[in-house]
């Protein structure tokens, strides 16, 4: 069963590419900040990255990994690994930092959380899995944790 966790405004810086490799180009975005809610609410802090690969055949590969902060003071470590993938034109326009749709194409992570909040600990002992939307400046992450 799926029960909604969080929404997540994940900012973003624009994206540092390392260059193109034989397996596609590898490239760090750094997190600046953000703002969740749901069963918690809090920010994003800034200082985390998701470092991407962006393989030839178009799909991009995801690995995040932040820090949230709760309202109540909890901090979350977030590690998130998934992926991104569309049609050529829609990846194209995804890149160039166009606003599309989030319907244009498929973006979903798999979501771990640590913390040392004995109040948190209940996301410790959970999986979760979230469906994910990239505008200009920022990704916006619906999650739902698996019971």
């Amino acid at each position: 069963m799926f029960t909604p966790l969080l929404e997540l405004d994940v900012e973003v810086a624009a994206p540092q590419s390392v260059g193109r490799a034989e397996t596609g180009e590898r490239r760090c975005v750094p997190i600046t900040g953000g703002r969740f809610s749901g069963r918690l609410q809090g920010r994003v802090l800034a200082g985390g990255a998701d470092w991407q690969v962006l393989r030839p055949d178009g799909l991009a590969d995801l690995d995040a990994r932040y820090m949230l902060e709760t309202d109540a003071g909890g901090r979350i470590e977030v590690w998130s690994r998934g992926l991104r993938i569309g049609s050529p034109e829609v990846m194209a326009r995804l890149a160039a930092g166009e606003t599309v749709d989030a319907s244009a194409y498929y973006m979903r992570t798999a979501m771990r959380f640590e913390t040392a909040d004995p109040s948190l600990q209940w996301l410790v002992h959970r999986l979760a899995v979230a469906i994910g939307e990239r505008r200009p400046d920022l990704v916006r992450l619906k999650v739902f944790g698996l019971d």
